[in-house]
């Protein structure tokens, strides 16, 4: 279980960091997910943040 990172999905429309999940070491680009946001009240893009 060594080595386990975890990456935040922030809403590209108000930035607030909901979500939060186990990196996937093989996974080569960035995490783009449609995803509920509880402060837009809506489902917007989530990204991973850095």
């Amino acid at each position: 279980m060594a080595g386990k990172r975890k990456i935040a999905l922030a809403c590209s429309e108000c930035g607030s960091r909901n979500y939060t999940l186990v990196e996937n070491p093989a996974r080569v680009s960035r995490l783009e997910v449609k995803k509920f946001c509880k402060y837009c009240g809506k489902h917007t893009l989530h990204r991973e943040t850095k």
